[in-house]
């Protein structure tokens, strides 16, 4: 069985300071009292009270439960012997404080139910203290039956929100941690490809330099080019480390396709997109990924990329009239659809296969702020 969390909320600010004004009230009823006793006995359930009170704040686990009962005997005794019901108000505000669920409606439930039987019993005797202040009496009753709930509620809320912050902040260093594992991935294909390729035109340049001088001098110059190339690919890693935009990213994909001598074509507008910064270098991600599997499996000659925006995302399909690719492709580990898949999701976003004679993939990445309904 799970274990009840008796800590009080951490939050309460100056409030036990401000209801422990109350603490000066009963001290005018007891001396209103005739009896040296009485007002002995009265002393000491305030003393205790008083004690009892401030524990309850400093202790945890099942001691905040018996300083809580213990408090309830006092306000029960002061509310028969004094008619002072006002100490129900002070435990009212200690019991909305506890967070443990189970053990707020257990003493929630005690403590309501003592408080409305004392007050019958004390109406019942005609304690004139009682009847004279009847409506505060009754004023205090709902405060008894509310201030608990409310407190708990505000502190449940302020408790949810403090995880959601934390949780936001675990969100942001995955987004970090994921954003240096495509860097890494990204510069160990882009370096790994290029200075591989690098090196087997070298031994190739340096074996030609002595049969064929002009093959040898073809493979230094392939070997400049390929050097150049991986540099420029390096800056283009660095720079979507500021930040991709999606104007940008298109340029970079209309020289790849022009390169790779396939046509693009774009439709839409690419400036006034409504999508945070994260969601936008997302979407630069995916349409990296998405036309670099155009470029190396799809054996096409046109790329047409369509960006739509409609009430809560911005819509953007990758169409070619390649030969086409199966559902399974987004479960498959080679196809870098998983990954684009997986990224999507992790901003609420999706991407889904569509039709045509080619392949065609569409990603949906959420705005920012829905769009209204024209």
């Amino acid at each position: 069985m799970q274990k009840w969390r008796s800590n009080l909320h951490k939050t309460t600010g100056l409030n036990p300071f401000i209801w422990a004004i109350l603490f000066i009230l009963p001290f005018y009823y007891i001396f209103r009292t005739s009896s040296r006793a009485h007002t002995t006995v009265g002393i000491a359930l305030i003393l205790l009270f008083f004690v009892s009170y401030v524990l309850v704040f400093v202790t945890k686990g099942w001691k905040v439960y018996v300083w809580s009962g213990v408090q309830i005997a006092v306000s029960i005794a002061m509310t028969v012997l004094f008619g002072f019901v006002y100490f129900s108000l002070l435990l009212a505000f200690v019991i909305g404080n506890i967070m443990s669920k189970k053990g707020f409606i257990t003493l929630y439930v005690i403590h309501l139910t003592f408080t409305i039987a004392t007050i019958e019993y004390a109406i019942l005797v005609k304690h004139p203290m009682v009847i004279s202040q009847l409506p505060f009496v009754l004023i205090c009753l709902i405060m008894v039956i509310l201030l608990p709930i409310s407190n708990y509620n505000r502190n449940k809320n302020e408790q949810l929100q403090d995880r959601l912050n934390d949780a936001n902040k675990r969100i942001s260093e995955l987004v970090k941690l994921e954003e240096r594992q495509r860097i890494a991935r990204d510069l160990h294909d882009t370096l790994g490809q290029q200075l591989s390729l690098i090196g087997l035109k070298s031994d190739l340049a340096i074996k030609l330099m002595a049969k064929n001088p002009s093959q040898s001098m073809e493979e230094m110059m392939e070997v400049r080019q390929t050097a150049r190339n991986a540099l420029k690919e390096v800056r283009e890693i660095v720079t979507q480390m500021r930040g991709a935009k999606l104007a940008e990213e298109l340029a970079r994909i209309g020289k790849m396709l022009k390169t790779a001598r396939i046509e693009l074509m774009v439709e839409g507008d690419l400036e006034s997109q409504n999508l945070s910064l994260m969601n936008e270098n997302v979407l630069c991600m995916c349409l990296k990924e998405a036309v670099t599997n155009l470029v190396k499996h799809s054996g096409a000659t046109l790329c047409m990329i369509t960006i739509r925006p409609d009430r809560l995302a911005l819509v953007t399909t990758v169409e070619d009239n390649g030969i086409g690719m199966t559902q399974n492709a987004l479960y498959s580990k080679g196809s870098g659809l998983k990954g684009m898949k997986e990224r999507l999701e992790f901003i609420n976003g999706s991407l889904e296969l569509g039709a045509g004679p080619g392949s065609s993939l569409v990603m949906k990445v959420p705005h920012t702020h829905p769009r209204e309904k024209a």
